[in-house]
């Protein structure tokens, strides 16, 4: 099968294929998690500035990189950098950090897709909180189990990313995302009738800056960063498939939007469940969405069974499908050099690397259970895959990326590929220049030293 229709049909499709690559588990699970630790609407609005002025301008970064070239990301360094081959290597970043992500990514996207089904036969009515933890601590561990889901949900994105840019990417995203936003929307609705739906409400909308401290404004400031999945060069790759009509800082301000409006809905959506149950924190960590979310469901409509069941299988298909639009992008990124600078067929690059992640993601699987005593540095595969990518790789693939074209790339170049060849005004061009030129660098080094 060889690669055809390199780029994406339309501007919508476009922006909604990289809103999927934006918008996951992360904006369901992380950012509710982070906001509860953090004090609630004060940390809202610290993330909403930090994704103003660091999200955004790496996110317009990296596509303007890829659209540049428009072959692949290696290409696209070596010619934007005006032929230095040094740069070109870069291109190796998204293929190692793809098949990195992707391997512990989908350990957690299996798992959604186990509860989704768990949800579908109604196998939460009549348990206990206790049996919750028991359950989600027996499945994670299990040897079998978990990698029958792994295994699906690598599948089906090997499947949909096999299909092409325009027929599998592209599609995806039409199709998944409209579910997505469909599957929030009903669940806010349901949320706000909720008997702590005001007390929820109230922690997320109404700032307290009493709680704000150091820690605080680095965690809005890392959360702005990755949610956005910027630093691996993920969104160099999509930015390789846009066409040079599409006005990349006005789309990158609306798949920002979409990221943060979905972080956003998501809180209204947990929040007010769990302040409908008396003696639940809002910052329950990872485990809200497994253990917490689903004894809230029961408790929260024990008298109507039928809320208890829909609501449960409609949060749990809203995490199915934040999981693979983000997880289409990863293996997207590693397959598309070997399709692209390699001329390997579709198919078969996608089957290698699904492999590579299969492989990879057992062992991250199989860290939960029979190989939790085999650890490097202390970490268990699991953890430190998500080490890597998330402290290493993300931290130093932005600052990379901003030091390139702030101070490696001629800004001639840049401001001609950022307004179209001229043919667009761009009134926010100098503000996006200052930022990547100084503040995105001086932040990003902030990350980089509080997370590590």
């Amino acid at each position: 099968m060889t690669e055809s229709k390199t780029s994406f049909g339309s501007k919508l499709g476009a922006i909604l294929a990289a809103a999927g690559s934006a918008v996951g588990l992360g904006n369901v699970w992380r950012f509710p998690t982070e906001t509860g630790a953090n004090g609630g609407a004060a940390f809202i609005l610290i993330y909403v500035f930090f994704m103003i002025v660091l999200g955004v301008p790496v996110m317009i970064s990296e596509l303007a990189i890829g659209r540049y070239g428009q072959k692949n990301v290696s290409h696209s360094f070596y010619t934007m950098s005006n032929n230095k081959r040094g740069w070109a290597y870069m291109g190796w970043l998204p293929v190692v950090a793809g098949i990195l992500v992707l391997s512990y990514y989908a350990v957690v996207a299996g798992w959604t897709l186990e509860y989704a089904f768990a949800a579908s036969i109604n196998d939460f009515a009549g348990k206990t909180p206790e049996q919750f933890a028991a359950d989600f601590g027996a499945f994670s561990s299990d040897p079998l189990k978990p990698l029958l889901w792994l295994g699906l949900i690598i599948a089906m994105t090997t499947a949909i990313v096999a299909c092409g840019v325009q027929k599998g990417i592209e599609r995806g995203a039409k199709i998944m995302m409209p579910i997505l936003f469909v599957c929030i929307a009903v669940l806010v609705c349901c949320s706000f009738t909720l008997p702590g739906a005001s007390d929820g409400l109230e922690f997320l909308l109404k700032p307290d800056f009493s709680k704000v401290t150091s820690a605080t404004v680095l965690s809005a400031m890392g959360q702005a960063f990755f949610t956005l999945s910027v630093g691996i060069c993920c969104l160099c790759t999509y930015g390789c498939y846009f066409r040079k009509d599409v006005n990349l800082m006005k789309d990158s301000l609306s798949v920002a939007a979409i990221d943060t409006m979905v972080a956003l809905m998501s809180g209204l959506i947990i929040f007010p469940a769990v302040y409908s149950v008396p003696g639940l924190a809002p910052d329950a960590g990872p485990s809200l969405v497994f253990i917490t979310l689903p004894n809230v469901f029961q408790q929260v409509f024990s008298g109507i069974p039928v809320l208890a069941y829909g609501f449960s299988l409609l949060f749990y298909t809203l995490l199915v499908m934040a999981a693979l639009t983000s997880s289409i992008s990863m293996l997207e990124m590693s397959a598309a050099i070997f399709v692209r600078k390699y001329k390997m067929g579709r198919l078969w690059a996608c089957l290698m690397v699904g492999g590579v992640c299969m492989l990879f993601g057992s062992a991250c699987s199989l860290s939960f259970g029979i190989w939790s005593d085999y650890t490097v540095g202390g970490l268990g595969f699991f953890d430190l895959f998500d080490f890597v990518v998330a402290k290493l790789f993300m931290p130093i693939g932005a600052l990379v990326v901003c030091l390139f074209l702030g101070y490696v790339v001629d800004e001639k170049v840049l401001r001609n590929e950022l307004t179209n060849g001229g043919t667009i005004r761009q009134p926010m061009y100098p503000l996006y220049r200052l930022c990547i030129r100084y503040l995105a660098p001086i932040l990003i080094t902030l990350i980089f030293i509080n997370e590590l």
